[in-house]
């Protein structure tokens, strides 16, 4: 694999090289001093330019300058685009690396993502202000307020209905949708004001928490471990009672920290629901067994 410097000198050289590509930004985790680094981080690059027209859905300009890749995929000209005139090539290469450039014609909004300028050709009088700092405050947990608690804790007992009548009926990729999408969602937004509480809210804890295992202790980063299960039904409930048992210890511990009231009559009703449809679960399996061994 190129090291980062190499990749870095072909990056500029092409922009120095094209007078039409009057700035470089470079976005994403090697932006963010705060992201451990390692050789599998994307490059994620931005060109600014005065005229996106010889650079919109042009690929092999692309791989004149920076090679042939593997693969790309380039979003503008898939299904569902963003259609705000800017284009993006994501493309992986045969050594392993990846670069996601990005052509954008309009100047740049500082929306507190981390940024780092690598070159800018007008001096903070075109695509770029004068000066830019990066750091990683976009990502920052934010507090709850009361409403977002409450709604959490909701929405985190509420679904679990539609997970066990999934089970019984037997319908997989429903189950595992709302358990792994919409239940799980609500369980990450309750680590996250966890872990806030424990270590303060300007830190953050990564893409869809893949850096929870460093800010939980050991015994829960496991009980979060097991909230994953395979196929078999019965793992799934016993995964289902460990993610309950989870959310129930973090949302106490968040509702004491900041003086929230937690709803545990909400909790007991859906335990209970789910207590009784696991019996009828149960009984399926059994009336199921006994048929197959007549």
């Amino acid at each position: 694999m190129r090291t980062e410097q190499k990749i870095m000198d072909l990056i500029l050289d092409v922009a120095k090289a094209d007078e039409r590509i009057r700035a470089v930004l470079l976005v994403g985790s090697r932006a963010n001093p705060a992201i451990p680094k390692d050789i599998y981080q994307d490059y994620d690059i931005t060109y600014f330019v005065a005229d996106i027209a010889p650079f919109y859905n042009n690929p092999s300009w692309v791989e004149e300058r920076f090679g042939k890749p593997l693969i790309m995929q380039v979003p503008e000209a898939m299904r569902n685009p963003i259609g705000d005139g800017n284009f993006n090539y994501m493309m992986i290469y045969p050594d392993g690396v990846r670069i996601d450039l990005s052509f954008v014609f309009n100047k740049y909004i500082d929306d507190g993502e981390p940024a780092v300028v690598l070159l800018d050709k007008d001096y903070g009088r075109g695509f770029l202000p004068s000066q830019m700092v990066p750091n990683d405050k976009y990502w920052h947990i934010k507090p709850p307020s009361p409403l977002f608690f409450y709604s959490c804790c909701n929405n985190f007992w509420w679904c679990l209905n539609n997970v066990a009548k999934a089970i019984v009926r037997d319908e997989l990729p429903y189950v595992m949708n709302m358990l792994n999408i919409w239940v799980r969602s609500e369980l990450h937004d309750m680590i996250n004001w966890y872990i806030g509480t424990l270590h303060g809210f300007n830190l953050f804890t990564g893409k869809a928490g893949k850096y929870f295992k460093k800010y939980l202790s050991p015994e829960l980063y496991a009980q979060y471990a097991a909230t994953y299960s395979g196929s078999n039904y019965d793992d799934i409930w016993a995964a289902v009672d460990i993610m309950c048992d989870l959310f129930h210890t973090l949302a106490m511990a968040v509702a004491a920290h900041f003086d929230f009231t937690y709803q545990q009559e909400e909790e007991d009703g859906m335990r209970e629901y789910l207590r009784m449809v696991k019996q009828d679960y149960l009984r399926v399996v059994k009336e199921d067994r006994g048929n197959r061994c007549k």
